[in-house]
Parts: structure tokens; sequence; C-alpha cells
């Protein structure tokens, strides 16, 4: 009895702490800052990252927290969200259980502590997603999409704040590397090609199109390879193969049966003073104008049933499908640094989307 009471009375402090965190004001900083910042990883620097990092992820991690609690249509009873909210609850735990960060042995204990948080939430997507799926199965499937707006607003604030957590933790992370590549500062690589991006994303993508369907389209780059500029090499990639993979599936499944030649899929990058454009057009066919609103939201997706019950809790993500979150979860990671995803399209013919990433790395991250 003594032990339930225990942990009733714990749970409580623990609740009101959280809640208390959840009311403090979330500090963004810019890519500009960090790299700046991050120019002169001195024992000094690390030890004020440390610290600021300190405040900051309880703040932003019980806002989640408190969030996880409240969804509508009963999300936060499904078993899966129950998971990821103790994923959150364990990791507030660690950090406000932490003691002050004071020298460079407490700031390496607290390096070693936040790269243990980043493992722990590794799986939150597919865990998210999961859900949600769950979720979809008790709905009426009468259910309007706009009943389904709140949800879908929730998980764009959900993963938005993911991956600002998952950048800060990177990059405090990525400031301790004793040889770090040409150019990198933590995450972000100040000299970062476009073109070799998409290039490594398009053969990725393309080797998975391989694998399924044994051939794929082509894909053609034009742009100018000696072009670069200070971005996050893992987000550009993310996105871009998962726009080649949309296509490549796009135009695989509408050519597959045709004795006409396979169209070529063509990425553009562009230049300009504000942004750098990455164009990604194909033939696939493109989508009616009636489906194009769905194609941002988290409940849809074409691909039959991709996760189920008893996923083991690793999603790499290693079918073409994928569960529906590729896009919406990449317009996430191009307004993280104040850049845009569209994707504009004619049915009978195919799609192109337009990534748009800002060059000036002056925008706050948004904060959720």
């Amino acid at each position: 009895m003594a032990v339930k009471k225990a942990a009733e009375s714990f749970s409580k402090s623990l609740a009101e702490e959280v809640q208390r965190w959840g009311a403090m004001k979330q500090t963004g900083v810019s890519l500009r800052y960090m790299m700046e910042f991050g120019a002169r990883p001195t024992e000094k620097n690390l030890l004020i990252s440390a610290q600021f990092l300190h405040k900051e992820l309880p703040i932003r991690i019980a806002r989640r927290a408190i969030e996880l609690e409240s969804l509508p249509f009963g999300l936060s009873e499904k078993p899966a969200v129950l998971k990821v909210r103790n994923w959150y609850l364990d990791s507030f735990r660690d950090l406000r259980s932490f003691p002050e960060i004071k020298d460079t042995s407490d700031e390496l204990a607290f390096t070693e502590m936040i790269k243990m948080i980043k493992v722990r939430h590794n799986n939150v997507v597919p865990a998210m997603a999961l859900g949600v799926q769950q979720l979809k199965k008790d709905l009426n499937p009468k259910a309007v999409p706009t009943d389904l707006e709140e949800i879908h607003e929730f998980l764009d604030r959900f993963y938005m704040s993911r991956i600002g957590i998952r950048m800060l933790i990177g990059q405090h992370v990525g400031l301790h590397d004793r040889d770090p590549a040409p150019g990198c500062i933590g995450l972000i690589n100040t000299r970062m090609s476009p073109m070799l991006v998409a290039q490594t994303a398009s053969e990725d993508a393309r080797s998975m199109c391989l694998r399924e369907y044994g051939s794929a389209p082509e894909v053609n780059i034009y742009g100018d390879p000696s072009f670069t500029f200070p971005y996050v090499t893992p987000h550009l990639h993310l996105m871009v193969f998962e726009l080649v993979k949309n296509s490549l599936r796009a135009v695989q499944e509408r050519f597959m049966d045709s004795d006409k030649d396979v169209p070529p899929i063509r990425i553009i990058v562009a230049d300009g003073i504000e942004d750098v454009t990455i164009k990604i057009s194909d033939e696939g066919g493109g989508i009616p104008r009636s489906g194009l609103p769905k194609i941002f939201t988290y409940l849809y997706s074409t691909a039959k049933n991709p996760l189920d019950e008893n996923y083991g809790g690793v999603h790499d993500g290693l079918t073409m499908a994928g569960y529906g979150y590729g896009l919406p979860i990449s317009r996430l990671y191009a307004r993280y640094f104040g850049g845009d995803l569209q994707i504009i399209s004619m049915e009978g013919y195919g799609t192109d989307a337009y990534l748009h990433l800002s060059r000036l790395g002056d925008s706050q991250e948004p904060l959720p």
C-alpha cells in the first residue's frame, strides 16, 4: 500500500512539475546563431550550450507531454501513444534530476545523458503513426476530415517540436566531434552542395525502387555542382529522398505494363538570393485536384496497412509506400529553417514538387 501511495504522490508531484515547466517560455534559435555560436566549440561555449539545454529541453518536452494527455477522440489512451508519453515523461525526469552544470565533467555527463534521450525517442514517429492507425480503426469511417483537423494540427506541432529538440541535442553533441568533416559545425554543413545531396538521395531512392519493382526510372539532375550554402545535410537528404521516392513510385506504377519509354524524373536546383529551390518533376500521372489537400495529412496513405500492432518498435521506411507521413514531415523539415514545400499537380500528366530552402539562415525556429 505504502509503495502504491508513494508512487501516486510521486506521479502527482511529477505532473505538477510538468505543468510548471510546460508553462514557461521557449527560446528559439536560428541556423545562423547555431553556426556562429558553434564555430568556436571551446569548453566555455560547450558549458553555456549545455546550461541552455538543461533549461530549454525540459520546457519543450513538458509541453509535448501535456498535449499527449489531452488528445481528442481518445487518442491519448491508445497503447502506442501512452508509450510515447512515457518516453517524454522519462526524459523530462532525467533532465530535471540532473544537477546544475558547473564544469566540464558535468557538461560531458550531461552530453551523454541527452544522447541517451535522443535514442529513447528514435521511434516516436512510427509509434505515433501506429496510435493514429489504432484510432482510425475505431472511428466511424464517415468521420469527416474536418473532425480530424485537430489531430492533424497536434501532429504538426508535435513533430515540429521533435525536429527542434533533435536538432538542439544533435548540434550540441556534434560540437564535441574532435575531427569534424571540412566545413561542418555540429550538424550544420557550412558548404553543403544541394546537387550532391540530391544525387545521393536519388540514388538511395532508386535502389529502394529497384528492390521493390525490379527496375527504376532514371533521375536527371540539373544545376551548378560547385554551388554550396549552409544547411543541415540529413534534413535535405530526408526531404529529397522522400520526394524522389514518391515520384519513382508514381512513374513506375504508371508505366509498369506500358511499352512506352519510361520518362526520367527531373531535378532542378536553382540558387536565388533568398532561397535555394529544388524542383522535382515526374510524369507519373499526377494527383486529382480533389486529392491534393489530403497529401499533407497524417491520416491518409495510399499504402496497404504499412504498420501493425506487433511492429517491433523499429521502422526504417523500407517500403516505397511508407506510412503516408513522408510529405507532411518533409514540409515541417523545410519550414523548420524558414523554407517550405509545395506540390503542384497536373492530373493525367505528372507532379512538380517545389522545395524552398531559406538561404539567409536568420529565421527563428518555429516554437509550437
